[in-house]
């Protein structure tokens, strides 16, 4: 819980304050007085003021931010004043202003992915572990040992590459072509084509699944690597590097069976035999019970070793730093592509609408990504920032894609939309982003 809260308050607070400092630094550079730049809504936490009189405040509810610029519109303006003021300012300089946010969060992406180039991303390779029988990877025929090379004629070096080639796919009916061959073999190449019918529609999550195919994983050794103070196997005595052999005399080789024996064994006394050292012991736990859909589940407060991943399994993507800012280009222009397919594909019914995710989803991924390590928070931050980025530049009203709307047609006609057709965009758009909001939320709600 601490790691996902933490976790969506730096990435929301990197990417709020990036977004906003757009839109500020522009209309500062461009003339405009700001009056409040703000991080979060609601009562500021702590707040400062600069020479020039502009209010930096950081607020309690962590859920966006604001520039607030002198605008006659919205107010009173001293006459002093007036020649800064946003609505004097000419329709190109507001549209600069305007464009500056999303612009902003595309750049931060585009820096981050550079930096993460350059210092280096370690990855696995996409060997395949398992194919399901009668999915479409096994119809196609996808091999276990297969190392995927391409999806669609895009090389993939990595799990995450494979899985955003397919989701690029989401919502069609058509084939999927895979480029594979055994790992360690680069002559030794397949093409097979994958088909797929109104494919991940309903749901985006792990398309390998919906295709059949299980990544390669190292054994799990049943070997502990920490036991928890206080709970059961702690009180029978195991300790940290002990390896399981037999629970109630029947043979373990893997984590998993060890966790399955355990799991149906909730209040009831096992018999749990293990390797310390040169010694053999058995020794008697009790195992806690927890509650899973209200269904009993015995454990027994201890973490596994993490598997060692062969040498040949592992890749790193590197680049000089003076060569590096090119594939992070590439990337932030391959990310910006596949927002804006699966917006559409949403708009026009490819995908369902449940696939949208909201704060609760955000802070899962964010959370989840800090645990990982700083890498893989920074390839979180830089889709993150990218996903804002394109959402703003939506031409809805409200957004600042309807500011640019308003901007754009008032630059083609030469005079602006009346004050009541502007009002009435607002509270549709107002409108639209409250739907959006509740469908989001009743998914988060949904996938708990």
């Amino acid at each position: 819980m601490l790691e996902t809260v933490f976790g969506f308050v730096i990435v929301l607070g990197i990417i709020v304050t990036v977004h906003e400092f757009g839109h500020f630094s522009v209309a500062r550079g461009l003339g405009v007085k700001v009056r409040r730049f703000s991080v979060g809504f609601g009562t500021p936490l702590f707040s400062w003021k600069d020479r020039s009189g502009t209010e930096y405040v950081v607020a309690a509810i962590p859920l966006g931010g604001y520039v607030r610029m002198v605008d006659e519109r919205e107010g009173e303006v001293l006459p002093e004043e007036r020649p800064y003021a946003f609505n004097r300012k000419s329709v190109w300089a507001r549209i600069a202003i305007v464009v500056a946010g999303p612009a902003a969060n595309l750049l931060l992406a585009w820096v981050v992915y550079w930096g993460v180039f350059a210092a280096g991303v370690d990855a696995v390779r996409p060997v395949v572990g398992a194919v399901l029988p009668g999915t479409p990877a096994a119809e196609a025929g996808l091999a276990v040992g297969d190392e995927i090379r391409a999806v669609d004629g895009k090389a993939t070096s990595s799990w995450q590459d494979v899985q955003i080639a397919l989701l690029a796919r989401a919502g069609e009916t058509d084939a999927i072509e895979l480029e594979v061959g055994p790992m360690g073999e680069a002559r030794a190449q397949r093409r097979l084509q994958v088909p797929v019918s109104d494919w991940l529609r309903d749901a985006a999550e792990n398309p390998l699944a919906d295709l059949g195919v299980e990544p390669y994983r190292p054994p799990l050794e049943p070997v502990l690597e920490e036991v928890v103070p206080g709970e059961p196997a702690d009180t029978a005595g195991l300790r940290a590097e002990d390896r399981v052999l037999q629970v109630d005399g029947e043979p373990i080789d893997n984590w998993m069976a060890f966790v399955e024996a355990v799991r149906t064994r909730a209040g009831e006394p096992v018999a749990v035999t293990v390797a310390r050292g040169d010694q053999q012991l058995t020794v008697r736990i009790v195992p806690g019970e927890r509650r899973e859909n209200g269904v009993p589940i015995g454990y027994v407060g201890a973490r596994v070793r993490p598997p060692v991943w062969p040498e040949q399994h592992l890749t790193e993507v590197r680049y000089p730093v003076w060569q590096a800012w090119w594939p992070a280009l590439g990337k932030t222009w391959d990310m910006s592509a596949m927002t804006l397919a699966s917006i559409q594909k949403m708009v026009t019914g490819l995908i369902s609408v449940d696939n949208i995710g909201g704060p609760l989803t955000i802070a899962r991924a964010a959370g989840a990504s800090l645990s990982t390590g700083v890498e893989q928070l920074a390839m979180f931050i830089a889709y993150f920032s990218i996903t804002l980025g394109i959402i703003n530049l939506l031409p809805i009203p409200v957004l600042d894609g309807g500011h640019l709307l308003y901007f754009v047609i008032e630059a083609i006609r030469g005079r602006p939309l009346s004050p009541e057709i502007q009002m009435l965009g607002m509270r549709i758009g107002l409108v639209l982003l409250a739907v959006l909001m509740v469908f989001a939320l009743y998914n988060d709600f949904s996938r708990l």
